[in-house]
Order: C-alpha cells, then structure tokens, then sequence
C-alpha cells in the first residue's frame, strides 16, 4: 500500500478520512497539483504570508475553491502556533449582563477571526480557581476575565503568559492588563438623582457586593448627601440576586421595622430591583404610586413589558467591545501600559419611578 506523505492540515490525525459520498476528501497535495505549485507554497498562502505573488496566490485559492479544499484548523494552529481562540471567564452566567458584553464582545473577535471559549467560574470550579492551568490547556491566544470573580490571585499568573483584559470590572490593577469598565460611581449618582428629583426624601438603596457594589453604593451616598438626605437614607445589603433583592427589600419595607418605610429604591442591578418589585407587590405597595424602584445594568428583564423599570444603562454592549479592541491591540503589543478606560452611562425612564404620595 502506498504510503503518504501528505501534511497534517489535509489529514487532520494522520489519516484521510472518506468523504460521505465514498470520495476521498481534498489535500493540500490536491491543491498544489491543480494551482500547478509546490505544497509548502500552498502553506503559505493558507498562512497568509506575503511572500507570494498575487498571481499564484489567486491560482492556490481558486484551486481550492474548486476542490472544496478545508484545511484542519487543529494542524494549521500547530504551524501559526495560534489556535485563533479567547479565553472568556466570568462568574456566573445567569446574570443576563453578561449576554450584552458578550455579544458587544463577540462582535468585534469574529470580525477579526477569533473565537470565544467560555467558563463560568460559579459552574466551573477549576476554572474559576486555577486560570493559568485551565486556558493554557485550551492553548487560547488571549483572555478577557468579564465581570466581579470571587478568586484572582491566578489572574497575575495569567497575565504574564497571555494578553489579559478585564471588562466591567475595575480591579485588580494589574501590569499589561487592560480594564474597561462602566463609570459605576457616576451612574449610581443618576440614579438616585432621579428620585430625589422626583420630590422622593426617603430613598434606600439595594446594595452589592464587591468593587462595582462599592462604587454604586458610593454614588448614592454622594447624591444623598449632596441633597441633605443623609439622615432619611437606609442602605440594605444584598448579594446581587433576585431572591437577595427580593430579601432585602422585604426587610426594608416591612411595616414590623418600626421606621417610615422609604418612598424610593435604588437597586443595584436590574435582578435584584425585580426581586424588590416582587417584595412590593406581596406587601400590597403599588409600582410606582407607592414605591418608586430604579435597577441598573438596562438588561432585557428591565425592558419586559410587565416589569418595564427605570435602569442605568451602563452601555455593556459597548464594554463589550471596547474590550475586544482593547484585547486585539494587547495582543499586538503586549508589553504597552494597562489601560483604564470608563464607558459614561446613562439613566433610561420607563414606568417604575413617580413623584411620592402627598
């Protein structure tokens, strides 16, 4: 039996597999024959390499139009020693966040031949706690961490081998790692702003957790304190979640508290506002003739028509891409300095905020 020496971008394992009509598929030795070239030219031009004559390039690319000619992109990763892949971490995808900056992500990567691969660091144990083993494994060319993760003393490690950016987030400040983020501080402020400006003097806000949980939780403070509220607001803890919403906001407008309830709720995501909507309907409170609620992040659950709440819109879409922009640059240069760049939000009015009773 003949033996070949065909490459293993026609091979894949070594071996060339029957086609589903009985045929053999295409090699690269099919395509030099017909574009009338050497193999290791063929090569190049899958390699996108200059070094060939626009001539002969359009020959090997009609050659393997004609043929059907598919590379294996496994082989073809061996010689760029690129595999064309990002590593994409974040916490939890529940959080109906994360589709927006990933599709404003994704967006831009496969506009640029890239490919996200995903953990969730809440699913994925080793994932979330072991990033340099997890992505080196998966051989990814870059990595973009998205979100608040629990664990990031790995992400240094990380950071050292691969192109690292981090998108909504704003720590850990990192060398060569690349941070874009939404201007939470500044949309807190809006948000609160609204209210008070609504004539609301007991306002309350539906804490988070971590950095971005501070920095919300810092503007509304800012805006209070700025409008001589300081004295009437109330800050309940909560975890981010709708049942943490739904909990915080049953503590906070319960009548056995023995305070004026507040007239006014900013939340700290859009989840947990829908949690706190859920606490006021149960309590027999009308939205927003009783309670006023404004949520953050201006995902789709603030646009559902029945729900249909006043959000910041922290333009995570945007984020998204601005990351992947960020990431393409940092693969280009990866020893340039760390950037921090802050996208502006903006306050988005449907129907979940009034003016207080008299």
């Amino acid at each position: 039996m003949e033996r070949s020496n065909e490459p293993a971008e026609g091979r894949g394992d070594g071996r060339i597999a029957a086609r589903a009509d009985g045929r053999r598929p295409p090699t690269i030795r099919g395509v030099a024959e017909r574009a009338g070239v050497s193999k290791s030219l063929v090569s190049l031009v899958l390699q996108g390499s200059p070094r060939v004559s626009d001539a002969k390039r359009q020959a090997v690319l009609d050659a393997i139009e004609e043929l059907g000619y598919r590379p294996n992109a496994a082989a073809r990763s061996l010689v760029a020693r690129r595999t064309h892949t990002v590593g994409v971490l974040l916490n939890d995808m529940r959080n109906p966040w994360f589709v927006e900056v990933l599709d404003g992500l994704n967006s831009l990567l496969e506009a640029h031949g890239l490919r996200m691969l995903m953990a969730d660091g809440r699913l994925d144990r080793r994932a979330g706690q072991d990033f340099a083993r997890t992505f080196q494994e998966l051989r990814v060319d870059g990595l973009v961490v998205v979100g608040t993760l629990p664990d990031t003393d790995g992400l240094a490690a990380v950071a050292q081998r691969l192109p690292t950016v981090i998108a909504g987030n704003h720590e850990p400040r990192l060398p060569h790692v690349d941070i874009v983020a939404n201007d939470d501080e500044r949309g807190a402020r809006l948000a609160t702003e609204h209210l008070i400006a609504l004539g609301h003097r007991r306002i309350a806000h539906l804490a988070g957790q971590g950095l971005v949980g501070e920095l919300r939780r810092r503007g509304f403070e800012a805006a209070v304190r700025a409008h001589g509220l300081t004295a009437s607001a109330v800050v309940e803890s909560g975890d981010g979640t709708e049942e943490g919403g739904y909990r915080a906001a049953v503590r906070l407008l319960n009548p056995s508290r023995g305070t004026e309830r507040p007239t006014g709720v900013f939340a700290f995501n859009d989840i947990s506002c829908v949690g706190a909507l859920s606490a006021a309907q149960e309590l027999g409170l009308d939205v927003p003739a009783d309670l006023s609620l404004v949520g953050y992040d201006n995902t789709y659950l603030a646009r559902i028509r029945h729900l249909w709440l006043n959000s910041v819109n922290n333009a995570s879409h945007e984020v998204g891409r601005r990351a992947a922009r960020c990431l393409l640059g940092r693969m280009e240069r990866p020893d340039a300095p760390a950037g921090h760049q802050l996208v502006a939000p903006e306050l988005e009015i449907r129907g979940s905020t009034a003016p207080p009773r008299p």
